[in-house]
């Protein structure tokens, strides 16, 4: 038995499922969930000291690679100042100045502790505002674990079969409209079938929680202004894509103003953390400015806060990251579509920048519906097979994969070839 297996067999005696989220079971592809115990630029590596490349990078944050540096060094420089104070820092308003002068829509900034809370926030903040009860949020996009998410969510929830929790009142499930991800008519039908009734939308600009799905050209320009159009305030959920497919995010991406924007565990530097900011006359009804309340304790961590400090002036300080982000994701993606070829499958890969999804379907993926249409054992049988090789891809077909540019030209290589080869072992 190996040291992941007896961590997870004891785990199972004291943690719910033996994981503290969902997704890291390994219930959507089987056996059992590697235990990391530490990682460096391009690899993790497990209680059992194997070495992997990896495409996860903490879903997301670890852009320059696991324990870069600078990052490194700033945490080490601030823990001699105590790890918390519940009181303000000089790094908090750093903070902020960073973040509103690399991301278009923000000009005020409320730090949090994770996405999920900031996403809870922003719907709080967005209601309080328009003084309107719902939302609309689109089918398979995840924005955390808040109750009003857990209607139609994607992700770990999807995974476990459950896109609905017990737990989530009906009453929250009736303020909760969905829509497809990508269908601008089904908006527009939720709009004028709830006049003056929405408060926000709120969308992954580009989705990562059922694999990577792009928006469609107009698609987020139509919801901004149906948005516009009907007084609602727009929600770019940025968790993912903030700071990783251009340094103001997906909305200098494509171009697209959102009126509120959350961010999550980049801004940290990969530590527990996130953000949301947006249009100043709204951001002002947050206290004590305003009315609407939020609060926490720990709230702008000198941790965390220094962490992302160095992590955010190198992104801002180094265009060329982007530049080498989207030849790392062009390459892979390129190379694993070769290999659906070689394989003879006409199966569909989604890329934008570093972001990525391998889907085991030949159909289109634009939405929630065409995504589960994969071929779910065969993605397991897939993962396995790559783990054997000695790559560690998300546990679930439903993930987007991330790049970090630790990853050389090599490693890319040695990554496509495993895909090569893990498929011919498992088709």
């Amino acid at each position: 038995m190996t040291t992941s297996e007896q961590l997870f067999e004891k785990a199972k005696t004291l943690i719910p499922g033996g994981v503290n989220s969902p997704v890291r079971a390994f219930r959507a592809v089987g056996g059992t969930p590697l235990f990391i115990k530490s990682a460096k630029g391009p690899y993790v590596y497990d209680e059992d000291g194997r070495q992997y490349i990896e495409l996860i990078n903490s879903w997301g944050p670890m852009i320059l690679g696991h324990a870069f540096e600078p990052v490194e060094q700033a945490v080490r420089d601030a823990i001699q100042y105590s790890f918390s104070f519940g009181a303000p820092t000089r790094k908090e308003v750093e903070m902020a100045e960073l973040i509103i002068s690399m991301v278009p829509s923000v000009e005020k900034v409320r730090m949090v502790n994770s996405g999920t809370e900031a996403t809870m926030a922003a719907i709080r903040v967005a209601r309080g505002y328009t003084g309107r009860d719902k939302m609309i949020k689109f089918e398979g996009c995840y924005h955390g674990h808040g109750d009003s998410f857990l209607i139609a969510a994607g992700s770990g929830a999807m995974t476990m079969g459950i896109p609905d929790s017990p737990g989530v009142t009906k009453a929250t499930a009736a303020d909760t409209l969905t829509a497809p991800y990508n269908d601008l008519a089904a908006v527009e039908r939720l709009f004028d079938s709830n006049t003056n009734q929405v408060a926000a939308v709120i969308l992954e600009p580009v989705v990562g929680n059922m694999g990577c799905v792009l928006p469609e050209p107009g698609f987020l320009a139509g919801v901004r202004d149906l948005c516009t159009k009907h007084g609602a305030v727009l929600i770019f959920d940025e968790v993912m894509t903030g700071f990783r497919l251009a340094k103001g995010g997906a909305q200098e991406r494509f171009g697209i103003t959102p009126d509120l924007t959350t961010m999550g565990k980049i801004i940290g530097g990969g530590m527990p953390v996130g953000a949301y900011g947006g249009r100043a006359e709204i951001m002002d009804m947050v206290a004590p400015a305003g009315p609407i309340y939020q609060a926490g304790t720990l709230s702008g961590n000198p941790i965390a806060m220094s962490a992302g400090l160095a992590m955010l002036h190198h992104l801002n300080d180094h265009p060329e990251v982007y530049t080498r982000l989207d030849e790392l994701g062009n390459k892979l993606a390129a190379g694993f579509r070769d290999g659906f070829a070689q394989a003879g499958l006409s199966y569909t890969v989604n890329q934008i920048g570093s972001m990525f999804t391998p889907f085991m379907t030949a159909r289109t993926v634009s939405n929630f519906t065409d995504a589960k249409t994969c071929d779910i054992p065969l993605f397991g049988r897939y993962f396995h097979a790559m783990l054997e090789r000695g790559v560690y891809l998300a546990p679930s077909q439903f993930e987007s994969l991330f790049v970090s540019v630790a990853l050389t030209d090599e490693l890319a290589d040695q990554v496509i070839r495993a895909h090569a080869e893990s498929l011919a072992e498992v088709i």
